[in-house]
């Protein structure tokens, strides 16, 4: 199987058959491959059967090849350059507040304190007011 093809290489190949998590594609007689939904076209695909047919020549990579369990991964999105996103969409993703990561939230917390104090912190207080 991997005589023919390599890891990387783009062919062009045949869709063979059609499920709801991809498309069979023959790459010669003998040889066959998946392309799974994710990897069709670049955005999100709802239903496979509006950008493929049995039958269609489709121009593939090869992502992945499996000698022992025989199955050669597939993709049309790396075949083709993503689209840019529309002046629209970047704006708004650029307005769109981002959220606060873990990591800055421990930082945020460890330079300055805030809000409530934990019970570790007031408990030795409480101990010397409950002495006096």
């Amino acid at each position: 199987m991997s005589e023919k093809f390599e890891v990387g290489s783009v062919v062009t190949g045949k869709v063979t058959g059609i499920q709801a998590y991809g498309a069979f594609v023959a790459l010669d007689e003998n040889t066959q491959g998946l392309v799974h939904i994710s990897e069709v076209t670049h955005g999100f695909v709802k239903d496979i059967n509006e950008h493929l047919k049995v039958g269609d020549e489709v121009q593939v990579k090869v992502l992945s090849i499996d000698e022992n369990a025989g199955k050669i991964g597939l993709s049309i999105r790396a075949t083709v350059e993503a689209p840019e996103a529309p002046v629209a969409a970047q704006k708004a993703a650029a307005k769109k507040p981002r959220k606060r990561t873990a990591a800055a939230a421990i930082k945020q917390d460890t330079e300055a304190p805030q809000g409530f104090n934990t019970l570790k912190d007031k408990l030795q207080e409480w101990i010397e007011q409950s002495q006096r």
